[in-house]
């Protein structure tokens, strides 16, 4: 599966002064994401944090390790391999507890990894009786532990000793005859032991050049694993900003679902208004007959008044002329009223 991170937070990160080593120099302008990672690989943990594509903490937990707590938000650590100490400072103190918490557990599963590492170690290098001179071999790397593996010839040398002692022995055949079978078999051994120190020193040679092979690759894969941890913190950030990304389009996707609800609310509306709009037109057009039927009604009210007025012009004339009339009429009843008197003094007279 490769180095994948396993906790992420934001922090501040600083580094010691390495001329004071009292100051705090700041290594980051702003918060940056500060992600504890795993390689499940090499079973490590590491705690790494990148200021763009610079990687501005690449630490190694190791079981000596210790995350100190100076201030409420404020923590620091130190790193023998990068020679130098990391402080970081939090928004608020939950989060540098929450880290802390994460440093003491991811420690000491980095002490229990070491273990198993040591004991995995200890195990396939447990020696048995027949690699002991390999073992020994391995060890005269140097060429110092190369004598140490020398002595077992010198029992012969204890030859000339038994061999001066033995004719003033009574069974000295007998003796003679067990020392050569002793010699006989300490220079089997001896032949044994030259041959399997040559084999070791041979597989030394070899072992060193596996050794340098293993350091060569070694620091291949060094390299590879900056690179790819250069491409993870970009991935992290990638992934931040897409995240970021899709909450933006999340947000977006409200907003649209809101215009899209307005625009519906307002299409009802422009509905209403268009319904709205046809009654209008429909009262305009009652309205233009009414005025139509009341501009007629107006020219008939104009022509009865004006029937009127002749009306009233027409009896006014009738009454003048009526008034002639009586007048007229009384006139001439008076006329013959006194035309009666007249008449009645001429008859009274007569």
């Amino acid at each position: 599966m490769g180095e994948q991170p396993i906790f992420s937070t934001r922090a501040h990160v600083f580094q010691i002064d390495p001329s004071t080593k009292k100051n705090w120099v700041p290594t980051s302008s702003h918060a940056v994401t500060v992600s504890y990672f795993y390689d499940s690989t090499r079973n490590v943990y590491r705690i790494i944090s990148l200021d763009g594509s610079k990687a501005i903490i690449n630490s190694t937990i190791t079981p000596n390790m210790t995350f100190t707590k100076t201030s409420q938000k404020f923590g620091q650590w130190a790193d023998s391999r990068a020679n130098t100490v990391y402080g970081l400072g939090f928004s608020s103190e939950s989060h540098l507890l929450k880290f802390a918490e994460k440093f003491a557990e991811f420690k000491e599963a980095a002490r229990l990894a070491k273990e198993k590492s040591q004991e995995k170690t200890e195990l396939s290098s447990s020696p048995s009786q027949e690699s002991a001179p390999g073992d020994l071999s391995s060890e005269g790397v140097n060429g110092t532990d190369v004598e140490r593996v020398a002595p077992p010839p010198e029992p012969p040398r204890a030859e000339p000793s038994h061999n001066a002692t033995l004719p003033f022995s009574t069974s000295s055949s007998s003796i003679n005859k067990h020392w050569e079978a002793e010699l006989e078999a300490l220079k089997g051994n001896n032949a044994k032991l030259t041959a399997a120190l040559l084999e070791s020193t041979a597989n030394v040679k070899q072992w060193k050049q596996q050794l340098a092979a293993y350091q060569e690759e070694a620091e291949r894969l060094h390299k590879r694993v900056t690179e790819l941890e250069c491409v993870s913190g970009q991935t992290m950030v990638i992934k931040t900003q897409k995240s970021e990304l899709n909450q933006t389009i999340e947000e977006l996707q409200q907003a649209l679902n809101a215009k899209e609800e307005e625009l519906q609310r307002l299409k009802a509306e422009m509905e209403s208004v268009h319904e709205f709009m046809s009654e209008k037109e429909t009262l305009i057009q009652k309205l233009h007959d009414v005025e139509t039927k009341n501009r007629s009604l107006e020219t008939q009210l104009t022509q009865l008044e004006q029937r009127l007025e002749n009306i009233h012009q027409e009896r006014e004339t009738f009454r003048r002329t009526l008034r002639a009339l009586l007048e007229l009429l009384d006139g001439k009843i008076f006329e013959m009223t006194e035309l009666r008197h007249t008449l009645a003094k001429l008859m009274e007279s007569s």
